[in-house]
C-alpha cells in the first residue's frame, strides 16, 4: 500500500495543477472575451461601410458633379483636384491632422500632438469617439470628412488656379482651418460643441460653412475667370453632373447616418431625415426655377438635391421627418435665390456656386437645427446627459439653442475668413502666385497644367498625348485650339 501512495499523490498533484491551469486559462479567456465584447461587429461594419460611402462622395461623386459643370478644356483639372485630394489629405490626416482635430484637448481650440502618426490610435475602442468600434475605425471615418471639405472649395476657383497652388493651399487649409474647427465642434473638450453646447451632427459648420465661406474668400482674392460676365460658360456635360449628384445622394447616407457611430435607431432616423430633406430640396429648387424661368431643368434638380443634403447635415441626427422636409424645402429656395443673387451682383466669380449651396445651405441648416432639434430623436444631446442648453425653439419654446447655433455659425465664419486669407497668402509666397497666366487659362488647365485633354475634337488635334511644353508658344497653342478652346 505504501508503494502505491506516491503514485496516487502524483496523480492528485497533477489533477490539482490541471484545475489551476484551467482556471487561469478560463479567467484569461473570460477577460479576453470581456475585452472583445467592447467592440461590436455590427457597429464596426456599419462604420467602415459609411467611411467607404463618404469617400465615394469625393471621387467619383464630387469629381463628376464638378467635372460636368466646367468647360470641356478644364474637366480633367477639376476631376484631378478631387482625386488627388484623397491622397493628399489621407497622408496629412495620418501624420498630424487627426491628432490636431481629435487629440487630447488644448485650450478648447485644438488637439495636441500626442497622436502624431496615429500613435495611441489603435484597434481598441476610445470611449469618447465610439465605445463599440476600434479607434482606427472612427479615425478613418473622420478622414473622409477631412478629404471632401477642401475638395468642395475647388469649385470656387475652378478653371484658373495653378495645380501647385492648389496642393499647397489645400494642405495648409486642412491644417489651419479644418482641423481646429473639427476639434472645437466634435473633439473632446471642444469650445463650440462641448463647452457652449452647439449641435452639429455631421458637419454643417465643420464641412459646409467652412468650405462655403472659404470659397467666397478664394473667389474674391483670386479674381474672375477670363471672359466672366461676357462669354458664355455653360456646363459642358450635364449627364456627368447628374450622375455625380446621384452618387453624392447615395454617399451622404454614410455621411449623416454614419455619424451616429453605431448601427442603431439614431442612424435610421438620420437616414430618413437625410432622404426626406434631399427630395424636398430637389423639388423646391426645380419648382422655383420653373416658376422663375419657365422650364424645369436637370441642373436645377441636381443642384437642389445637393442643397438639401447640405442643409440637413447638421440637423440629421436631431430632427424628425416633417422638420427635415421643411428644412429641405426651404434650402432649395434659399440656395436657388443665393446663386441667382451672385449673378445679379456680379462682383465675385464663384465658378460652381459653392458659396450659394454650401455656405448658404450650411448656415440655414445650422440655424434650423436650433429650431427643430428634439430630445425624442436624440436624448443624449440634451441636458442633463449632453451639452445642449435646450431643445429647438419650435419644440421647447426656448431660444437657448438657437443662440448657440448662431454663435457656432459666427465662429465658423470668422475662422474660415481669417484662416483662408492666411493660407492664400502663404501659398502665394511658396509657389509664386495663385493663378495661371492668361494664356494658360485660355488654353485650359487640362492642357496647361497636366498636358492632357479629356476629348479629341478633331483629327490631328490636341489629344491626350499632347504636351503643353512641346515646341510652340502658348500663343501658338491658342491659335491652334481656336474656338474649341472655349468650349
Amino acid at each position: 500500500m505504501q508503494g502505491g501512495s506516491p503514485s496516487y499523490g502524483g496523480r492528485a498533484w497533477c489533477a490539482r495543477s490541471a484545475v489551476v491551469v484551467a482556471t487561469v486559462l478560463g479567467l484569461a479567456a473570460t477577460g479576453h472575451t470581456a475585452e472583445a465584447a467592447k467592440i461590436d461587429s455590427g457597429d464596426t461594419a456599419w462604420m467602415l461601410t459609411s467611411a467607404a460611402l463618404v469617400l465615394m462622395m469625393t471621387a467619383p461623386g464630387l469629381a463628376l458633379f464638378y467635372g460636368g459643370l466646367v468647360r470641356s478644356k478644364n474637366v480633367l483639372s477639376i476631376v484631378m483636384q478631387s482625386f488627388i485630394m484623397m491622397a493628399l489629405i489621407s497622408i496629412q490626416w495620418v501624420l498630424w491632422g487627426y491628432s490636431l482635430a481629435f487629440g487630447p484637448d488644448h485650450g478648447h481650440i485644438i488637439g495636441g500632438l500626442d497622436w502624431l502618426g496615429l500613435r495611441h490610435v489603435g484597434l481598441e475602442p476610445n470611449a469618447d469617439y465610439g465605445p463599440t468600434i476600434p479607434h482606427q475605425t472612427y479615425m478613418i471615418f473622420q478622414l473622409m470628412f477631412a478629404i471632401i471639405t477642401p475638395a468642395l472649395i475647388t469649385g470656387a476657383f475652378a478653371e484658373r488656379m495653378k495645380f501647385s497652388a492648389f496642393l499647397v493651399f489645400s494642405l495648409l487649409w486642412a491644417t489651419l482651418v479644418y482641423d481646429p474647427l473639427a476639434h472645437m465642434v466634435w473633439g473632446t473638450g471642444g469650445l463650440v460643441g462641448k463647452v457652449w453646447g452647439a449641435l452639429d451632427f455631421a458637419g454643417g459648420t465643420v464641412v459646409h460653412i467652412s468650405s462655403g465661406v472659404s470659397a467666397l474668400v478664394c473667389a474674391i482674392v483670386i479674381g474672375k475667370r477670363l471672359g466672366f460676365g461676357s462669354d458664355p460658360m455653360p456646363p459642358h456635360n450635364l449627364p456627368f453632373t447628374v450622375t455625380g449628384a446621384a452618387l453624392l445622394w447615395v454617399g451622404w447616407f454614410g455621411f449623416n447616418a454614419g455619424s451616429a457611430v453605431a448601427a442603431n435607431g439614431l442612424a435610421t432616423s438620420a437616414f430618413v431625415a437625410t432622404n426626406t430633406a434631399t427630395a424636398a430640396a430637389a423639388l423646391s429648387w426645380m419648382s422655383a426655377e420653373w416658376l422663375h424661368k419657365g422650364k424645369p431643368t436637370v441642373l436645377a434638380a441636381a443642384s437642389g438635391a445637393v442643397a438639401g443634403l447640405v442643409a440637413i447635415t447638421p440637423a440629421s441626427g436631431f430632427v424628425a421627418p416633417m422638420p427635415a422636409l421643411m428644412i429641405g424645402a426651404a434650402a432649395g429656395v434659399l440656395c436657388y435665390g443665393a446663386c441667382n443673387l451672385k449673378s445679379i451682383l456680379g462682383w465675385y466669380d464663384d465658378a460652381l456656386d459653392v458659396v450659394g449651396v454650401h455656405g448658404v445651405g450650411g448656415t440655414w441648416g445650422a440655424i434650423a437645427t436650433g429650431l427643430w432639434a428634439s430630445a425624442q430623436i436624440n436624448p443624449d444631446a440634451f441636458a442633463p446627459k449632453g451639452p445642449a442648453v435646450s431643445e429647438g425653439l419650435f419644440i421647447s419654446g426656448q431660444w437657448g439653442l438657437v443662440g448657440n447655433q448662431v454663435l457656432a455659425v459666427l465662429v465658423s465664419y470668422g475662422l474660415a475668413i481669417v484662416g483662408t486669407l492666411v493660407c492664400l497668402a502663404l501659398t502665394s509666397l511658396v509657389v509664386g502666385g495663385l493663378r495661371v497666366s492668361d494664356d494658360h487659362e485660355f488654353a485650359g488647365l487640362d492642357l496647361s497644367q497636366h498636358s492632357e485633354n479629356a476629348y479629341v475634337f478633331a483629327t490631328g488635334g490636341y489629344g491626350g498625348g499632347t504636351s503643353f511644353s512641346s515646341p510652340g508658344s502658348p500663343h501658338e497653342h491658342r491659335a491652334a485650339l481656336g474656338a474649341n478652346a472655349m468650349k
